[in-house]
């Protein structure tokens, strides 16, 4: 059997190192911890790199070379075809690649001469699923809508969204609603856009029940007025963006797909004029509150009955 060439790449790093960490877990099942080399391409040397690729290995009758990023070695990426071309039978590579440029001939042949995984980061829907089936995976389980609910109320970070799912099979395989509102806390940034969905709607109970969640769970005014302008700069970005698609927003802006999909709902229902008074007058509030002596909870409350009566 020839050597395993195997490239990871995409911007989904939660992804990405679970299935390095698979990789690595069962050739150490096979061959034992003396047959595998840890490499990093921003550290070693390219005569290092190249000395692990072709030696034999040593006690085994195969080893394994995991090298993370190993084209931040310019050398590296310019031999990177001889060298993988050479490589001998008995050694497994894994080339850990988040960020790969595919315009250039390294690219292009990584993607031709090696098993090439790419992982890109989930949307909403995307990340429902793998929850579901994770939890069926832990013998557990969760239903569609608890999946997109757990997203909803967390946010669009696969670790983060991980780490709250085995918490919650641990305490019952069996996943519910219930469950996910005692053992976890809705994530600021999510909750903000909550409310500014309801606010846009003109839902004012909702609205308003949103925030006082949010002061009771200790945040500031001035922290919520941050977090109202960042999704205000999103839902900017978006109606800017002519006839962009969400992904191209996203890669272009360095955000998750999909918060600007979220986002796009809203600003369909905007007008620019609008959006810029909204973000002028948020402006004001934040000018005012380190001048003046005003009730901040009264004055962004007042804002959000202006969002909701526009």
């Amino acid at each position: 059997m020839g050597a395993m060439k195997v490239t990871l790449t995409g911007g989904n790093s939660f992804g990405l190192r679970g299935e390095l960490d698979k990789l690595v877990a069962n050739f150490l099942d096979e061959h034992g911890d003396m047959a595998l080399e840890r490499l990093d391409g921003e550290e070693a040397t390219f005569e290092r790199m190249q000395e692990a690729l072709q030696s034999l290995p040593f006690l085994a009758s195969k080893k394994m070379v995991v090298l993370r990023g190993p084209s931040a070695n310019k050398q590296f990426a310019e031999n990177a075809e001889r060298l993988l071309t050479e490589l001998p039978e008995t050694t497994d590579v894994i080339l850990a690649e988040p960020k790969l440029d595919k315009r250039l001939a390294y690219y292009k042949f990584l993607k031709k001469a090696t098993d090439f995984r790419e992982f890109v980061p989930l949307d909403a829907s995307g990340l429902a699923r793998w929850l579901m089936q994770a939890a069926k995976d832990r013998g557990g389980s969760l239903s569609s809508s608890e999946a997109s609910f757990l997203v909803n109320r967390v946010g669009a970070n696969q670790q983060l969204l991980g780490n709250e799912l085995e918490k919650l099979a641990l305490y019952d395989p069996k996943i519910t609603r219930a469950n996910i509102e005692l053992l976890t806390e809705a994530t600021p940034q999510s909750t903000i856009f909550e409310l500014l969905e309801a606010a846009f709607a003109g839902n004012t109970k909702r609205a308003f029940k949103l925030y006082e969640e949010q002061r009771a769970l200790k945040v500031e005014p001035q922290q919520i007025i941050a977090m109202l302008a960042w999704q205000l700069h999103i839902l900017a970005l978006v109606k800017t963006a002519g006839d962009r698609t969400s992904d191209q927003i996203a890669r272009e802006a360095k955000l998750n797909p999909y918060v600007v999909r979220k986002s796009a709902a809203i600003a369909r229902k905007l007008s620019l004029p609008e959006l810029k008074t909204l973000i002028a007058n948020l402006l004001e509030i934040d000018t005012r509150l380190k001048r003046e002596p005003i009730n901040a909870d009264e004055a962004l409350q007042n804002y959000l009955l202006q969002l909701a009566s526009r």
